[in-house]
């Protein structure tokens, strides 16, 4: 296998604030990674690197040729991200927010029947506005949105928060069924048994660092819990 997404001495920062130091990390072509650390732990930035959102130093290399300077660069090549809070659009309807998906122009076998199969209740509501669904549903609308984009690599900023427990379980077996196809998936994610379900390894951040990292076994280690603050 080779890498789809590469981080090799990543620094980040925002106004000069330092959040990431020499990051270095791979995410290889269709496996599942979660990132884990406290909140502040730098997270949510190393994804927003990927799109160039803080000042970024180093390198981060997509499919092993380095990140163009253009902020949907990425999406054009395959990678998409569900960012914390879902982002949908409540003026538009379930079924236009998925299409703009279709913005990058990638081709493959994602398409509005499918995503209905994998999220029913987004069918039954696909002329509803955005707004009128709830949390859950919302956050399975920002998926089915960036799955139209055609990912080899999907990324997830915190998509339980604020979920209900059954709510979780339906996503668990989504992310399942679309990991299953050979999508690589990286996981920010609170809750560690989601990512011990679904993950094969994680990387752990501790005040912008890579401070541990291995087979998600390992997150039941008290040792490595204490690291991480879980």
């Amino acid at each position: 296998m080779s890498a789809v997404l590469e981080f090799v001495d990543v620094g980040a920062s925002y106004a000069g604030a330092v959040v990431l130091q020499n990051l270095s990390f791979a995410i290889e072509e269709g496996e599942t990674v979660g990132l884990v650390g406290r909140n502040g732990a730098g997270k949510t930035t190393a994804l927003l690197s990927v799109y160039g959102v803080p000042r970024v130093t180093g390198q981060i290399l997509l499919d092993g040729k380095p990140v163009g300077r253009r902020r949907y660069d990425p999406a054009t090549r395959g990678f998409s991200l569900v960012p914390q809070g879902k982002m949908i659009f409540p003026n538009l309807t379930v079924e236009e927010n998925i299409l703009l998906g279709r913005a990058s122009k990638r081709k493959g076998e994602w398409s509005l029947p499918r995503v209905y199969e994998l999220f029913p209740n987004l069918a039954r509501g696909a002329k509803r506005s955005g707004s009128a669904l709830s949390g859950g549903e919302q956050q399975m609308l920002a998926i089915a949105r960036a799955l139209m984009a055609e990912p080899k690599l999907l990324m997830l900023d915190e998509p339980t928060e604020g979920l209900a427990p059954v709510i979780i379980d339906e996503l668990v077996i989504a992310l399942d069924t679309i990991r299953s196809t050979g999508t690589a998936l990286l996981l920010v994610e609170q809750h560690i048994s989601m990512i011990q379900k679904l993950a094969s390894r994680f990387i752990a951040l501790q005040k912008g660092q890579l401070v541990a990292s291995g087979p998600v076994a390992d997150l039941s280690d008290r040792a490595v819990q204490e690291l991480i603050a879980l």
